[in-house]
């Protein structure tokens, strides 16, 4: 549990670390979000993660509210004083604390930045040894899922409705009846092939950062990746499949709606990434990647 949390300039206990009633992000989810993985004292992808960041706020026309590196010096002191190695990272900047009106309050109104870490664990034993279920919703999500917004309620009911069916993840399908991306994750499958398939990225889907990372990877090790819609019935009848997100990382998924993916058990090709972006982590596969929208 949190001991530390960081609120617009003090660190404070967490018990009592709160945003006024009339934050716009509480009462319009006027903000963005962030989440960074600490893995073993390492942020992965916080290049990444902080070029999304501000590309999210300047599509709100929010601004930042303080320097880059006086950010990534504040998530490192919350995570000091916290005492963790490997934690999530949660970054929330809004539009700041106003009189509730829907027009911008004035220019001079500053942001709210709070910065919260939560002991985490990384590619659980259980998870990858034996994969995860996932079943499809509707996606009716607003029209721009492309920002990182705080505006999260189709993803809790999405997320709730798979924890209600024994599921770890919700694929979203849109209207035309291709998956868009999981509730917190992007959604990739393998074709029989061996070809690599995700949704290619635009305004309808959250252009993940560990998703541009493991790009990168594949294409080092000549793994063919096709942008591109899948339908449910493709991802029934492909030989793998699994999820990318900043803190599950790669997780493998064995059971979409009730049909067994390929073999009903992880496949080699989830594995294989998992490692290699554990070793893109830990500094042995070059740089981190830049993200780009």
């Amino acid at each position: 549990m949190p001991r530390i949390a960081y609120v617009n300039g003090s660190y404070l206990p967490y018990d009592s670390a709160s945003v006024h009633v009339e934050d716009r992000g509480f009462q319009f989810a006027d903000g963005v979000y962030e989440v960074v993985a600490c893995i073993n004292g390492v942020l992965a992808d916080e290049r990444g993660h902080l070029d999304r960041l501000e590309r999210s706020l300047a599509e709100l026309s929010i601004a930042m509210p303080v320097p880059r590196r006086t950010l990534q010096f504040l998530m490192r002191e919350t995570l000091r004083r916290n005492r963790f190695r490997n934690a999530g990272v949660y970054i929330q900047i809004t539009r700041g604390q106003a009189q509730r009106d829907f027009p911008f309050p004035a220019d001079d109104t500053p942001p709210t930045l709070v910065i919260i870490a939560r002991a985490a664990k990384f590619g659980v034993k259980e998870k990858m040894e034996k994969g995860t279920r996932a079943i499809t919703v509707p996606d009716i999500r607003w029209k721009r899922p492309d920002i990182k917004s705080v505006a999260l309620l189709p993803q809790v009911l999405a997320k709730q409705k798979a924890v209600e069916s024994g599921a770890y993840e919700a694929w979203m399908v849109d209207d035309e009846g291709f998956i868009t991306e999981g509730a917190s994750s992007n959604a990739w499958i393998v074709t029989k092939k061996g070809v690599l398939v995700t949704r290619q990225c635009g305004s309808h889907i959250l252009r993940g950062v560990t998703r541009t990372a493991l790009q990168r990877l594949s294409a080092e090790m000549q793994i063919r990746i096709e942008e591109r819609p899948f339908t449910p019935q493709e991802a029934y009848e492909a030989e793998e499949a699994f999820n990318t997100s900043a803190v599950a990382l790669v997780i493998p998924v064995v059971m979409i709606d009730g049909k067994a993916v390929g073999t009903g058990k992880p496949g080699p090709v989830a594995k294989r990434l998992y490692e290699e972006y554990r070793a893109y982590v830990d500094g042995f596969r070059g740089d981190q990647a830049e993200w780009t929208a």
